[in-house]
């Protein structure tokens, strides 16, 4: 199930919408203002292969934010950025 995400344009909000399947009759709007009016959002994404061993630090870090679903969390994943 992709998660995406979009910034309304009329208040500038940002929030996502977890797809849930291809149902053509639900309606995207935002949960601030209720503006149909929005843009999507292009997420970047990470991600970590391999495991990691007792006593062996990872790198990962966490920071958390509010969104207007709630607590969001953003992961920042060591390696290479563009």
């Amino acid at each position: 199930m992709p998660i995406y995400e979009f910034k309304c344009s009329k208040c500038e909000e940002f929030f996502e919408v977890i797809v849930m399947g291809s149902n053509d009759d639900d309606t995207v709007a935002c949960p601030k203002c209720q503006s149909t009016e929005f843009e999507r959002i292009l997420s970047k994404t990470n991600f970590a292969m391999g495991s990691s061993s007792a006593g062996h630090t990872t790198g990962v870090q966490t920071q958390e934010r509010e969104c207007s679903t709630g607590s969001c969390k953003t992961y920042t994943v060591p390696g290479e950025t563009r």
